[in-house]
């Protein structure tokens, strides 16, 4: 399979999702995609150049990062499934009102427009709060499928919520036959 991987900006999560892409690219290809923020960001989780680097020797290919240059995966068709991970509350807010004003919310929204899978890896420390309500209409919404997720320090930060970023293979798998991963609420 031709798969899209797109990273948002919880970097604090990206140590865990960099073995995942590893684990995808060994078995399909794996189009590497970056928000604007993850593409130039220097965190204290990294530098925004160092992730670049990881997703292009674990692909073998060059990162997306522009709207051009993930337009096409709709009209040519180029992706089987796309996985969002980590998916933050701003791309989760922007999904849900259908804005696509940067390269993940195009490669979404380019994506959709064949009725394809897409799979969304949360990671946001409001998804229980501001979030929570673009999560619930996501879930209503056909070809939206959610890594099983859960609160990730309920008494030091109660509302937040992250993805088991381990059971990307095994939800991604059953999106692409139309099946939710269950229970999505760990």
């Amino acid at each position: 399979m031709t798969v899209g991987f797109a990273l948002c900006g919880s970097f604090c999560t990206y140590s865990k999702v960099f073995p995942v892409v590893e684990r995808l690219s060994r078995e399909h290809t794996v189009i590497p995609i970056l928000s604007q923020a993850s593409y130039c960001t220097d965190s204290r989780f990294g530098t925004a150049d160092s992730h670049i680097q990881t997703l292009r020797d674990i692909c073998g290919r060059e990162v997306l990062h522009t709207v051009p240059e993930v337009e096409p995966f709709g009209p040519k068709k180029l992706l089987d499934i796309l996985i969002v991970a980590p998916c933050t509350g701003n791309t989760l807010a922007k999904l849900s009102g259908a804005i696509a004003d940067g390269p993940v919310t195009m490669a979404v929204k380019s994506h959709l427009r064949n009725s394809r899978p897409v799979l969304i890896a949360v990671s946001t420390n409001d998804g229980l709060a501001g979030a929570a309500e673009n999560i619930g209409r996501l879930l209503a919404r056909k070809h939206f499928y959610f890594v099983p997720f859960g609160q990730d320090n309920a008494w030091g930060k109660p509302a937040s919520l992250v993805a088991d970023f381990e059971k990307i293979p095994q939800a991604m798998d059953l999106a692409i036959e139309g099946v939710q991963l269950q229970p999505i609420l760990l």
